[in-house]
């Protein structure tokens, strides 16, 4: 029934399901090969025919499963949608989070879906097409990666803190960033970019890396992955006290967070194109 509202584990198990297959199709096709299908924001701003294919997949299957249900999927917007009534539920599709990592044959990309409730993402879930690693979590439920419970780093000092991040397509912004990274790499271990915001999300969760920070991300970009990262203990936040989104989001945990917020802040991460 979809009048009601449902619980976020009952929103869960629904994506679970959903990414899991979808995740199998990225799979399949890009075993028989993949090409790009058209660009979007930049020439290297890319869209595989596995992007659409795989998100109509959700789509259909998230109708099929709650019709009443609204959808915001990367490669066809919330054209389909309409108004989210008052308790209703909105899922956020990232059918390929990491395009390029996927067009190359790069083991780092990942079929993201969440549900929100009432603006509030309540449930996701981020697996890895490559490698079957599956990231999972409630609101409140804690993180989980193939049913063991994730907890973020517990590293204290920014000068060990091995950082996340990523690049936007256009080349005024990655010169803006790469200016940021070139000041920053001096005040932590180092540096990993990997192509995969919800993925490095969730390896931040984990403390696979101890923190990630990033300008642009897309709801789809931050959903799920960013549910799972403040499960397990990260704060995630934009700079000074807004909300992570497209200006900036920074990942840490506690004891690490004041300080690489305090120097991104210093080195304008959010400004830039």
């Amino acid at each position: 029934m979809t009048g009601s509202t449902p619980t976020p584990q009952n929103l869960l198990e629904i994506a679970i399901k959903v990414a899991r297959d979808a995740a199998t199709t990225a799979a399949r096709m890009r075993a028989e090969g993949v090409s790009v299908a058209a660009t979007k924001s930049t020439a290297t701003d890319v869209v595989t025919a596995a992007d659409r294919a795989v998100e109509r997949q959700v789509r259909e299957a998230l109708r099929a499963a709650r019709p009443d249900d609204v959808v915001l999927g990367e490669e066809y917007g919330g054209a389909e949608a309409g108004a989210v009534r008052a308790g209703g539920v909105r899922w956020i599709i990232d059918p390929i989070d990491g395009t390029v990592n996927y067009l190359y044959g790069l083991p780092y990309c990942a079929v993201s879906l969440a549900a929100e409730v009432d603006g509030e993402v309540v449930a996701g879930v981020v697996r890895n097409v490559s490698t079957g690693e599956e990231w999972t979590a409630t609101v409140g439920g804690g993180a989980w990666r193939d049913g063991a419970r994730v907890r973020c780093s517990a590293e204290t000092d920014l000068g060990q803190a091995l950082v996340a991040t990523g690049f936007g397509y256009d080349s005024g912004r990655r010169l803006h960033q790469a200016r940021v990274v070139a000041e920053l790499i001096g005040d932590v271990r180092d540096i990993r970019r990997m192509g995969a915001a919800a993925l490095d999300l969730c390896l931040a969760a984990e403390g696979r890396v101890d923190a990630y920070y990033e300008k642009g991300l897309a709801a789809w970009d931050l959903a799920a992955g960013g549910l799972v990262a403040a499960e397990a203990g990260l704060r995630v936040t934009g700079l000074n006290g807004e909300p992570p989104g497209p200006d900036l989001v920074i990942a840490a945990p506690p004891a690490l967070f004041t300080p690489l917020h305090t120097r991104l802040a210093a080195l304008d991460a959010s400004g830039g194109p």
